[in-house]
């Protein structure tokens, strides 16, 4: 599905404040790979997913998508094949718009500008989507989403985003900002639309029992670089203790305690 071969990223080259973000990171993901990514903040997770998606084009290296080269295709046209999630659960939908409108811009991907009426088909095709997040959204799809609560929002841009029907799908802390409840309502729809569907997704979190927990395969980034890549054997024998050691093997220090173990 992808393939990064020896990506860098250094910002502010030849300054005083030049930062090399990412240090020759290669990695090949497949087909219906859940990977999940932790490490410290400034470990480079975020500048990764900037440079997957083509928010940034990297200083070295080439990444590819299906086969096609797209290290300097940009940000717009990846869009439409790579869905991304972020902390943030005002971001994925436009509040002011209706349910149903906001169901509308994303199953309009692939008709190249030709305009979609809603009639009651299509809104009963809406609605059976709605009932997999099991939230009651289905009978409300004339309220603006800026009546949901942050749970409701961020569950809802799952569903579009799964609904686009992309080849990678990039959740960067997306369940960060809610509460115990949502985070887990969120990551359980995470887990099912991805078996369901078999998508192929990476997944950022600060959160050790999710990186765990969640998917097949994890990797732990440290300054720049892919520091542990665990498939799904090994993973399923790790507990935190045994993360948290083989940092320690291999750097030599410790995890900094109040940025990677904050939530367990």
């Amino acid at each position: 599905m992808m393939v990064l071969d020896n990506i860098g990223m250094t910002f502010n080259r030849g300054t005083p404040d030049e930062n090399r973000a990412l240090d020759g990171v290669s990695l090949r993901v497949n087909q219906g790979d859940f990977v999940t990514v932790i490490g410290s903040n400034g470990a480079g997770k975020t500048t990764l997913y900037n440079a997957i998606a083509g928010t940034i084009t990297p200083t070295e290296g080439k990444i590819t998508i299906r086969d096609t080269d797209v290290t300097k295709t940009p940000e717009y046209r990846r869009a439409r094949y790579i869905g991304r999630i972020f902390q943030n659960p005002l971001l994925g939908t436009a509040g002011k718009m209706s349910l149903e409108d906001n169901m509308v811009i994303c199953h309009r991907k692939g008709y190249k500008g030709l305009k979609i009426s809603l009639n009651n088909k299509l809104r009963e095709y809406f609605r059976s989507r709605l009932r997999e997040l099991d939230m009651g959204l289905e009978n409300r799809l004339k309220d603006n989403v800026e009546q949901f609560s942050g749970g409701q929002r961020q569950a809802l841009t799952l569903l579009m985003a799964v609904l686009s029907e992309p080849d990678i799908l990039l959740l960067d802390e997306h369940t960060a900002a809610l509460d115990p409840r949502n985070a887990e309502i969120v990551m359980n729809l995470s887990r099912a639309f991805a078996e369901r569907y078999g998508l192929t997704v990476m997944m950022i979190t600060h959160n050790m029992q999710h990186a765990i927990e969640y998917g097949n395969r994890l990797l732990m980034m440290d300054s720049g670089r892919i520091l542990l890549d665990i498939d799904a054997r090994e993973k399923s024998k790790l507990t935190i203790d045994g993360i948290v050691q083989r940092f320690r093997d291999i750097k030599k220090k410790d995890l900094q305690s109040d940025q990677m173990l904050l939530h367990v």
